[in-house]
Order: C-alpha cells, then structure tokens, then sequence
C-alpha cells in the first residue's frame, strides 16, 4: 500500500522521482525501491516523505480504516 500512494501522491505533486529523491536528498534508487515496495524507509525518512508531499502518516500507510474509526475524513489529508 506505501509504495502505490508514495507513487500516487509524487504524480499528484507533479514531482519526478528524481525531483523527489533530490529533495530528500537520497540517491534515486533508494527511492525508486521505495515505489516498487523492495525497500522501506526508516522512520526519519518517512516522515519527511509525508511533509515533503503534505500528506498524513496514516494516509501514506494506508491506515484509513484508524482514521475512518475516529471520524476522521482522510482526504481531509490529501
């Protein structure tokens, strides 16, 4: 699921994979396994990917049920 939204909200930034992977200041192929779900990110990074796209943690794990149970919209997030 991380992998497909990561994909999904960098399209939605209009961000190459490049653009990003600079911003995050990692190589391009540790970001490129990080949208084809072959590696993860630690936690540092995975918080800067979320403020990077301005998207929650949740949304990007896919915790929508968590959110949809404490009334919270996830688009709200997007």
């Amino acid at each position: 699921m991380f992998n497909k939204r990561l994909r999904e909200m960098r399209m939605k930034r209009n961000f190459t994979q490049q653009h990003l992977a600079d911003i995050l200041d990692i190589a391009l192929r540790s970001y490129q396994c990080y949208e084809t779900g072959t590696r993860t990110p630690n936690y540092t990074l995975l918080v800067r990917i979320a403020d990077t796209l301005d998207v929650s943690l949740d949304y990007l794990l896919g915790r929508d049920d968590f959110m949809k149970s404490h009334a919270i919209p996830f688009d709200e997030y997007l």
